[in-house]
């Protein structure tokens, strides 16, 4: 282990279990003091199509899998829909590790319906996920980054926030994840004018995103039977690239996780650290809006 972000703090939220986890993971194996957060210690219950999920994965369990392997975090349980809670996140954030040097924005909501048949409810809360709660939280954090000198904010995007491959795919006329892209989208614009605006205080503004999909227990009940999903490994790999740089060499950019270590020659490890993995090659079938060098094309 490189021990990169060692003197570091990171607040990565949504990481009881999947992408926000294996995030966590990485960087605690890099160095950095880790505040993981979602909306309770115990197991979450999501309600989607009107049937009750339960999705495996605590806050608990990612600290042990933390210090299991010498790195250091730290839970703390905030519901993000609660402008309450959300409001002092990062304040507790700051009193349990001293700092936010790095902010991971991965917690997402996603309930596909089409448009026709969605509920406003649903709606609401996709774009208050993945837009208002960024917005939020890198308005919290960006004073102590500035006061620090600089820091890094790593916001969570999708290739499905690029135009849809044409002709149509049979998934972009059924899937029922317009809303949930169009949030996406939005979330990549918004990273990128947060990017020019903070360059000066050295915060770096960057999203990765998966050049595909990953199977996580929350996009389980989402993607297709048989869909070739891809190793966490590699956008958590992506994450701390986007966490290693000043703001005038690495901003601004809208990466994806397979295409990015690939062009880039980057070696990609497993999330302790200890093991260095393949190279994967992204497949063909990826979304041709994806650039050769990994970025938005």
């Amino acid at each position: 282990m490189t021990q990169r972000l060692a003197g570091r703090t990171a607040l990565v939220t949504g990481s009881s279990r999947g992408i926000g986890r294996a995030i966590a993971q990485r960087l605690a194996a890099e160095g950095a003091a880790v505040v993981v957060t979602a909306r309770s210690t115990s197991p979450s219950r999501s309600v989607r199509d009107g049937r009750e999920h339960v999705l495996e994965g605590t806050l608990d369990e990612t600290v042990e899998l933390i210090e299991r392997a010498g790195g250091r975090a730290v839970a703390i349980a905030a519901d993000l829909e609660d402008p309450v809670q959300r409001a002092g996140l990062v304040d507790a954030a700051v009193d349990a590790v001293g700092g936010v040097d790095i902010l991971v924005n991965n917690a997402g909501f996603a309930d596909y319906s089409s448009i026709e048949s969605m509920e406003e409810g649903t709606f609401d809360r996709t774009l208050e996920h993945y837009l208002k709660v960024p917005f939020l939280l890198s308005q919290a954090v960006i004073p102590g980054m500035r006061k620090a000198g600089g820091g890094w904010i790593v916001n969570i995007g999708s290739s499905t926030g690029l135009p849809p491959i044409r002709p149509f795919r049979e998934y972009n006329k059924t899937s029922g994840d317009v809303i949930y892209a169009a949030a996406k989208a939005a979330l990549h614009r918004f990273t990128q004018g947060l990017a020019a605006e903070v360059e000066g205080d050295n915060i770096a503004v960057n999203v990765v995103g998966p050049s595909t999909a990953i199977m996580t227990p929350g996009a389980a009940a989402l993607l297709p039977e048989g869909y070739e999903a891809e190793p966490v490994e590699y956008l958590a790999q992506t994450v701390l690239e986007m966490c290693t740089l000043p703001a005038t060499e690495r901003t601004g950019l809208v990466a994806f996780s397979l295409h990015f270590p690939w062009s880039q020659g980057i070696a990609v490890t497993s999330l302790d650290g200890g093991r260095e993995l393949p190279r994967l090659e992204p497949p063909a079938w990826a979304n041709p809006n994806i650039a050769a060098d990994g970025l938005e094309a």
